[in-house]
């Protein structure tokens, strides 16, 4: 691992670190710390999601014409100032603004990180180099969320106004590392206009079948688990297999410790496999996580059954979660042409975004009350993802599916030796 590559991950730490540090606390501060009611703190929510909308379709374009560094620098700056503001904001209208720009900052994040992680891997170690960022955001997430409930206390507005204040110092620090990040420099088309670029990226990438069947996949695979992990999910376990709010805890601790303790040896099953059977996989993992569920919540069971069952069906999410971080953004990079990582990136950081802000939309209230309905609709979703993920699998060459054959063999086509591997569809 280079120095640049060690210190993207150190930022990618520092960032989850800084995420779970406030996130978990936000509609507490909003709604009861600074008494501006639960619409208020349902907007703020709301307003992160639609920032995030609003910004990626054009963070693609800037980091393909930029470079990723300096849009990440700007959007750390963005969140520094919107983290400081919310701490420090008091009424509804400021509140609203500061999260729009820590949202916006935030979402910009992830996709000029993950083309720095392109710039600085090969297809050889990619799959590794994601899979540590994962692990790291996890423990960043974990670590950061469990140090921030210590510190704050919903009678003191105060402790609210420093967890926000550490979160700002965080990502300021953030930018200190990072500047000194050096990757190599993306190949950039040149002679063509600004706009005319623009508008034929996007063209391109949506003329590239496999990208859009993997968005596809990718929008189903987010909206059937992330979406539903602080929305649908817990609202089922709370109402239909009464689940107490320290159980809620220990599930979500479940899933991140599977996370941390699994990523490597789940690492090591994936990397000599092809990418979309390793999905299809997931996708029946979490077949059976949602039938665990359905077990927990709609079968005649002891609380304690019911509850260990609840914290198994997140163990089990975790683990789909760590055979997907070393595959689907790896691929997303694979099918990218030359010096165009940054456009894909955000374009599935795009479809991530609305598959979190549409899960807990549908999944909440059918959670909350149609328990029997939410576990059957959510694991047809599942199963879905293993077709789709098979479909897929038909679009993409060999060494996108399997990267590993590089390492094995070489793979020729019209008798041109070629470890590199871009769908021109």
């Amino acid at each position: 691992m280079g120095a640049a590559m060690r210190r993207i991950h150190v930022g990618n730490a520092l960032g989850a670190f800084g995420l779970g540090f406030t996130v978990p606390y936000l509609y507490v501060y909003v709604a009861q710390v600074r008494d501006l009611g639960a619409m208020t703190a349902g907007l703020v929510l709301a307003v992160f999601a639609v920032a995030a909308l609003v910004v990626l379709p054009f963070a693609g374009r800037a980091i393909v014409r930029r470079g990723p560094l300096p849009v990440l620098l700007t959007a750390l700056v963005t969140a520094a100032v919107g983290s400081l503001s919310l701490g420090l904001a008091a009424g509804a209208t400021t509140v609203l603004l500061s999260a729009a720009a820590l949202g916006a900052g935030q979402a910009v994040t992830q996709p000029a990180l993950a083309t720095m992680i392109v710039d600085c891997s090969s297809s050889e170690n990619r799959s590794r180099a994601f899979a540590t960022q994962f692990f790291l955001q996890n423990l960043g997430l974990g670590v950061g969320g469990l140090i921030g409930g210590h510190l704050v206390d919903p009678s003191r507005a105060g402790s609210f106004t420093l967890l926000f204040s550490i979160q700002a110092a965080m990502f300021l620090l953030l930018v200190g590392v990072m500047a000194t990040v050096r990757t190599p420099r993306a190949p950039k088309v040149e002679g063509v206009p600004a706009g005319a670029k623009a508008e034929g990226s996007w063209k391109r990438l949506l003329g590239n079948r496999a990208m859009v069947q993997l968005c596809v996949l990718g929008f189903v695979l987010f909206f059937a688990c992330y979406g539903q992990f602080e929305s649908g999910l817990s609202a089922y376990g709370v109402e239909a297999a009464g689940i107490s709010t320290s159980a809620l805890g220990t599930a979500l601790a479940a899933n991140t410790a599977v996370i941390v303790v699994a990523q490597f040896a789940v690492l090591r099953f994936v990397e000599r496999r092809r990418r979309s059977r390793v999905i299809a996989s997931v996708g029946l993992i979490w077949a059976v996580a949602w039938g665990v569920a359905g077990f927990a919540g709609l079968g005649q069971v002891s609380q304690s059954m019911a509850t260990a069952a609840f914290v198994s069906t997140y163990a089990l999410f975790g683990l789909g979660e760590a055979m997907l971080s070393p595959t689907v953004a790896p691929l997303v990079a694979d099918l990218a042409p030359e010096g165009m990582a940054g456009q894909y990136n955000s374009a599935f950081a795009l479809v991530k975004q609305l598959a979190l802000a549409v899960g807990p939309v549908v999944g909440g209230p059918m959670g909350a009350s149609l328990h029997a309905l939410y576990v059957v609709v959510f694991l047809l979703f599942s199963l879905g993802i293993v077709v789709l993920a098979i479909r897929l699998g038909r679009e993409l060459t060999a060494v996108q599916d399997q990267p590993a054959l590089v390492r094995s063999r070489v793979v020729a086509r019209g008798g041109v030796p070629s470890d590199s591997a871009v769908v021109q569809a």
